[in-house]
């Protein structure tokens, strides 16, 4: 994390230098947030309000990205769209992530008939199927919603990281420091929270970092085929699917949305390699950081 706080000015320019794509999905990221955090204060209209009579009007003065087949002032549907998608990954992330601890610490850990149980018929189950057609299934069994739609996408997601998880923790919890916590008398839950985490945390951050991508992306999708958050809810994947009719005669309407969406996954992926290249020594020492 020390590239986001560099000790002097010129330490700063060499790491841009260096890392120019990390500079680029920071500002993403930083306008991602920003504009969903402030969207009832940045938008400059109501996201539902109607207006058939401004209906499919391109980018202008009084609607800087155009107006929607209802009229909906599209400028304001991306902002309160990037609060539902931020909202979204943010959840889905912390869910998938604390699963993925649990699951894949007491794999790593315990080992023996535990790791075989939750390796062989919990993770490898859920890994064999395509992560998005899972969400499509649980999506649309339990319906559109908030909820529903966190638990679907956490549903397809916990795996990878649980797998991951359980890799570190096995590749750790043999260490000296571990053996000198177990000799001391610490129970497992200290050894594993006080001393094995800490340790394994950088690349669960990576992974976390590309996942959040992951998740706008699918949540777009399942916002695209009518299975995400119901309207007149803004999201970027029903707007990218009310914007199908009109893509020859308003194509402001699908390029403002996909825009968004692409912007938002590059800056997450962006900061998921530069965190890799940051907390990896031997990358950092090539790179000269």
């Amino acid at each position: 994390m020390t590239f986001f706080a560099a000790s002097s000015l010129p330490a700063l320019r060499h790491r841009i230098r260096r890392q120019p794509l990390a500079v680029v999905g920071v500002l993403l990221l930083v306008a991602f947030v920003v504009g969903g955090l402030a969207a009832p204060w940045l938008a400059p209209s109501n996201p539902a309000a109607i207006d058939l009579v401004h209906r499919l009007e391109g980018p202008s003065a009084a609607h800087w990205a155009g107006t929607d087949e209802l009229g909906r002032d599209t400028l304001s549907r991306l902002l309160w769209g990037a609060r539902l998608s931020l909202a979204v990954s943010v959840t889905v992330v912390s869910v998938s992530l604390a699963s993925g601890i649990t699951v894949g610490g007491l794999a790593g850990y315990l080992g023996g008939w535990v790791d075989t149980a939750l390796t062989t018929f919990a993770m490898n189950t859920f890994l064999a199927l395509p992560g998005i057609l899972l969400a499509i299934a649980f999506a649309a069994f339990l319906g559109p919603g908030f909820t529903n739609l966190v638990l679907a996408l956490a549903i397809g997601g916990w795996a990878g990281y649980a797998r991951l998880v359980r890799a570190q923790v096995m590749a750790v919890r043999d260490r000296e420091y571990v053996d000198a916590a177990r000799a001391l008398g610490a129970n497992g839950l200290r050894i594993f929270f006080r001393h094995i985490l800490p340790n394994i945390v950088q690349p669960i951050l990576v992974q976390a970092a590309i996942g959040m991508a992951g998740v706008i992306l699918a949540e777009a999708t399942l916002s695209f085929l009518g299975l995400g958050i119901p309207a007149p809810a803004p999201s970027w994947g029903a707007m990218l699917n009310d914007a199908r009719l009109h893509l020859f005669d308003s194509p402001h309407m699908v390029l403002f949305p996909a825009a968004a969406v692409a912007g938002a996954v590059l800056g997450f992926n962006f900061l998921g390699d530069a965190l890799r290249d940051q907390l990896d020594p031997r990358t950092r020492l090539e790179m000269g950081l």
